[in-house]
């Protein structure tokens, strides 16, 4: 079998879209979804039963902002007649993503029913789910191997970081890459990165035959086996299983100890990880986040791994929603990983990110930023940060929609616009194929300098 993802590549960047933002601003722990049914309705839905539910959603959820106000009756009165006449949910489902166009913002979507019902009925079990042991970004036009597990099936077989992916069994990556082609620049490389992901996705054990420009343009083939994913899984509502992943170094940088930190998503299993990161690293010059890839995950994390780099309470910004609003205040953390009193980690701090960096990280590196507490190192995000759930729609389709915004201390949205780094590095193929990451270098240089 040539291990292509049993997932469409719609899917998967409407499952990256989601982003996994979709905690209640109340919740501090875990995220708050709707549960998704997975049985058909005992009776048919018509198409127009669907639109109007949909709307009646949105009307009463949508949070209003003045650069984004909605008529929603007037809407209803203009795209209700084209509902009434559809034959079929396909057809209705167009006519809501009309409607979901004209907010011309993140989060909202809506997923097919069948697509739900196979991302919440996957055949792939959490344990079964497989790697290929590399990442991908787009860089200029092309999706290149940004990452090589050193230990993984691509390392393996010789897959080099800057070599160019070109196809995943018959598929050819420049074609799906040619429907991002109207996206602005920095949302782009975020839907690429999404789509890549979906085509590397698949079951341990299963092969993969890919095919690749490696460093001298020329066309080259490889046959990899994924192996077991790597991280602890974790399940939200019905996207598919994810696995959180946390990763800490320290690099010689002139004679100078500096830490890096990196982790592939926000969700519970990495807090503690983090924590004991800190400790580990609370005697070098400098700690680097590294927040590349990561789309998103429990908000409100944002409060708690935000205070190991803060003396006193310090505001980040405000979530709000139709009902209410929460500040994301960091408190300083007084107690580490094993009980014991620390002081918060006072030296500096450099933050990456890139096109893949999204929602809950954007709003941290925002927050961040925006009280001068850390240094932002790398390529635009792609500005989607707002608060999300999903919610089962007549008919089995399933809408994703916003229940609030954020805006920073300074009173910054990040919706829309995205992160600019204070610093922007823009890798090149030949850097990669070079073995060379000039984000991570800039930010280590900044640290080194003893800022």
């Amino acid at each position: 079998m040539d291990g292509m993802p049993r997932l469409t590549s719609a899917a998967w960047l409407l499952t990256a879209a989601v982003c996994l933002s979709t905690a209640s601003p109340a919740s501090t722990q875990t995220q708050t979804v709707p549960p998704v049914a997975t049985a058909a309705p005992s009776t048919a839905p018509t198409p127009l039963e669907t639109f109007d539910a949909a709307w009646r959603v949105l009307r009463e959820n949508y949070v209003v902002q003045t650069a984004s106000r909605v008529n929603w009756d007037a809407l209803r009165a203009e795209l209700r007649p084209r509902a009434e006449r559809a034959t079929s949910h396909d057809e209705v489902r167009g006519i809501v993503r009309d409607m979901l166009d004209r907010l011309g913002q993140s989060h909202f979507a809506i997923v097919p029913a069948p697509v739900a019902t196979e991302m919440a009925t996957s055949s792939v079990r959490p344990e079964d789910a497989g790697t290929l042991g590399f990442d991908v970004r787009l860089v200029g036009q092309q999706l290149l191997v940004t990452d090589v597990d050193s230990t993984g099936p691509a390392a393996k077989a010789g897959v080099q970081r800057g070599w160019t992916l070109t196809r995943v069994g018959s598929r050819g990556v420049e074609a799906a890459l040619g429907s991002l082609a109207d996206a602005p620049p920095h949302v782009r490389g975020f839907r690429a990165w999404a789509l890549g992901t979906n085509l590397l996705r698949g079951q341990a054990g299963e092969d993969a035959d890919l095919g690749f420009l490696d460093q001298a343009n020329k066309p080259v083939s490889r046959l990899l086996v994924r192996a077991p994913e790597r991280g602890q899984p974790v399940k939200l509502g019905h996207l598919p299983t994810l696995f959180a992943r946390l990763d800490e170094r320290r690099l010689d940088v002139g004679g100078r100890q500096v830490g890096v930190i990196g982790f592939n998503v926000w969700m519970t299993p990495v807090s503690r990880r983090f924590d004991e990161a800190v400790d580990h690293l609370r005697d070098t010059a400098g700690i680097v986040i590294d927040l590349r890839g990561n789309p998103g995950g429990v908000l409100t994390m944002v409060m708690g791994l935000s205070g190991h780099f803060v003396a006193d309470p310090v505001d980040l910004g405000t979530i709000t929603t139709r009902d209410s609003s929460l500040k994301l205040v960091a408190n300083p953390r007084l107690v580490g990983a094993s009980g014991q009193v620390v002081k918060p980690f006072n030296g500096p701090v450099a933050i990456l990110v890139d096109a893949g960096s999204y929602s809950a990280s954007e709003i941290f590196t925002g927050g961040m930023q925006a009280v001068g507490r850390a240094r932002v190192f790398g390529m635009q995000t792609s500005g989607g940060a707002l608060p999300a759930v999903l919610e089962r729609l007549p008919g089995g389709d399933v809408l994703q929609y916003a229940i609030g915004d954020f805006v920073t201390a300074k009173g910054q949205r990040i919706e829309g616009r995205g992160i600019m780094p204070d610093e922007v590095v823009t890798p090149t193929r030949e850097d990669l194929l070079a073995g060379r990451d000039p984000i991570l270098e800039a930010a280590l240089r900044w640290i080194a300098k003893g800022q």
